[in-house]
């Protein structure tokens, strides 16, 4: 298994990607607001990705000087521009990791970047999925997004899920509308976070699939 600490862009973002041994796929990660690579969360969903072959790469969108400013954190077309770098960045690599395809898993309003960048970007972003998203806020871009796309909400966080509701019905590709029952926004009750982890699994084991990838083993 390959790991390495890297950097992004001319700001030199900090990462760490992980590349299980004949990966299928590369899951590139958009934090939410207030948060970073290191998210409890965002890091338990990718150990689970390992297990199915599938790399992934969390970054900081946002230095610390962009990050005390709030407001950065609800500049969805920034963090979208980061999350185009960090894709940028996965194809100059060699051909183990350029190859691979590419999906985008967002938290809060990263979920916003991550659907914005797959319609601006849709050669690029196999798929997409969506944590406790505001995908709202990616507004008229929702429309253009053709990756296939899941949104997954806490059945206890009304005012999110009727949000995601509403961006569901606007979306024009594959998709699915995955209520956690019991769970509010953070996913803090027992057994809620592995479903999301589960439901994330198995939708970009779908949906990324490298040609060059041998079947998994038993």
């Amino acid at each position: 298994m390959l790991h390495e600490h890297i950097t992004i862009g001319p700001l030199a973002l900090a990462g760490e990607l992980i590349l299980p041994g004949n990966a299928c796929g590369l899951v590139i990660f958009a934090h939410g607001s207030g948060s970073s690579r290191l998210s409890p969360r965002n890091r338990f969903v990718a150990q689970s990705l390992h297990w199915r072959r599938l790399g992934t790469l969390l970054f900081d969108l946002l230095t610390e000087a962009e990050a005390e400013d709030r407001t950065n954190v609800f500049n969805i077309p920034l963090m979208a521009h980061r999350l185009a770098q960090a894709i940028d960045w996965a194809r100059l690599q060699d051909d183990r990791i350029a190859a691979l395809p590419i999906g985008l898993f967002g938290a809060s309003t990263g979920a916003a970047a991550a659907l914005v960048t797959a319609a601006e970007r849709p050669k690029d972003v196999s798929a997409v999925v969506s944590r406790g998203g505001r995908p709202d806020l990616a507004s008229t871009e929702l429309e253009r997004v053709r990756a296939p796309t899941l949104l997954i909400v806490g059945g206890a966080d009304p005012e999110v899920l009727r949000l995601n509701t509403q961006a569901y019905r606007l979306l024009n590709c594959e998709k699915r509308l995955e209520v956690v029952p019991r769970a509010t926004h953070l996913f803090e009750e027992a057994g809620t976070l592995e479903q999301v982890a589960e439901a994330a699994r198995d939708w970009f084991a779908s949906h990324l699939t490298s040609p060059s990838a041998s079947k998994a083993p038993n």
